[in-house]
């Protein structure tokens, strides 16, 4: 069966929200709801129709997000789902080709997503882009190295978050480009950052702020809540790390002394921190991180010809590639790779091969933090002249590592 495809109205919404509802098992306050509501780019929906009801749904934030050596305008794609009684009939597949094409026709040359499930998007042509830590510490074994930075001008402040949002928005803004995946943040999505409603408490207590700051202003902060517990009488509260971006090493070490130092907690957890924390360099006894590694951002090459021309490459290269893309057709051919410092250029061409891949293994690699080199040896990228995988993945490496640090 085909369903027929179009954004929706505003009066839609709440069918909207419905198969949402159904597909991921929730149900959101009216105040959540009003505040998804205020964030959507109603032009920027998708929804397939079996008749009058709804059977699957998509949508897109429009965001600016940072790439090796720059930004780009980019597909935030979110909101997607299908009503369970329209599993398996193809409804997905549909509205993923469409938001395709409508992406690139607006001409965003990169698509990005969180995954729920990650099986879902490889087949659609994302490549995992970024992975992330998920932590916990034992704060009585949360010694530093003798050598962590410290800056007696520095204090900590602690602060109601709503009041202190623009300091907070400021720090946010000063970091953005530094690191490749993170995207600038509309006055809505700050709304949801500091949401503190029982919902989004999940179990602890109020959302809580530490600000790192000297004379001259704000370095960083830390978002946390607190979920106080006891065992027989002794304090075993956990602290909860929803955010920390500071502007410099001695405001990072001194917001995470903060977090590990506060009374009548035994531990810090924290959910998808980015690989290269700095925590990770700073604890006295590595063994102390508790860490899982997960997948965090996806990305979808839309446009190859932009997406690889607009970015910065870590090494001089000059190959040329053959990219497999079944979804997006104008991309399913060969490129002429060429960057060095001063830029890059990427033509089709007529010329063989150096290196052939699938195009979600170019989004896997495009913010740098790619296993361009493993794929070569599981057998998903073939090497036509040898060394062309190497070079490629040495150019396309970029540090810090990729993360984005706020689902979508």
């Amino acid at each position: 069966m085909t369903y027929p495809i179009r954004p929706i109205t505003e009066a839609e919404w709440p069918a909207f929200s419905d198969v949402l509802s159904e597909g991921f098992g929730w149900s959101g306050t009216p105040e959540q709801l009003a505040r998804w509501k205020a964030g959507t780019e109603f032009d920027r929906t998708l929804a397939a129709f079996d008749g009058p009801v709804v059977a699957g749904v998509t949508g897109i934030h429009s965001f600016t997000m940072t790439v090796p050596g720059g930004q780009l305008p980019t597909a935030g794609v979110t909101a997607v789902s299908v009503l369970p009684s329209h599993r398996r009939r193809g409804v997905l597949t549909s509205l993923m080709h469409r938001q395709l094409n409508d992406v690139y026709e607006r001409g965003e040359p990169i698509a990005a997503l969180y995954a729920s499930e990650s099986v879902i998007y490889g087949r659609f042509g994302y490549g995992r882009a970024a992975d992330d830590l998920t932590f916990r510490i034992d704060t009585h074994k949360s010694a530093f190295v003798r050598s962590a930075p410290q800056d007696p001008a520095l204090r900590l402040t602690v602060a109601k978050p709503a009041e202190r949002r623009t300091d907070l928005k400021q720090v946010y803004d000063a970091q953005v480009t530094s690191r490749p995946g993170q995207y600038e943040r509309s006055e809505n999505f700050w709304v949801g950052v500091l949401a503190d409603e029982e919902f989004d408490r999940h179990g602890a207590g109020q959302l809580r702020c530490l600000i790192a700051e000297d004379e001259r202003g704000v370095r960083g902060y830390a978002l946390f809540r607190v979920n106080p517990t006891w065992n027989d009488g002794l304090a075993d509260g956990e602290l909860r790390l929803n955010e920390l971006y500071a502007l410099d090493p001695a405001a990072h070490a001194l917001l995470w002394r903060g977090v590990l130092d506060r009374d009548l907690v035994t531990k810090v957890v924290a959910w998808g921190r980015p690989i290269d924390d700095p925590i990770t360099q700073l604890l006295a006894d590595p063994r102390q991180l508790h860490a899982r590694w997960g997948d965090e951002l996806w990305v979808r090459v839309v446009d190859v010809q932009r997406a690889l021309s607009s970015r910065a490459y870590a090494a001089p290269v000059d190959v040329v590639v053959e990219v497999g893309d079944d979804v997006c057709p104008w991309n399913a051919r060969r490129w002429r790779l060429t960057a060095d410092a001063s830029g890059a250029e990427v033509k089709p061409t007529e010329e063989e091969a150096d290196l052939a891949l699938p195009v979600a293994s170019l989004g896997g690699a495009y913010l740098g933090a790619g296993a361009l080199s493993a794929q070569l040896d599981a057998g998903l990228v073939r090497e036509h002249t040898a060394g062309a995988v190497r070079a490629l993945a040495a150019a396309m490496s970029w540090n810090p590592k990729p993360w984005a640090g706020n689902v979508f």
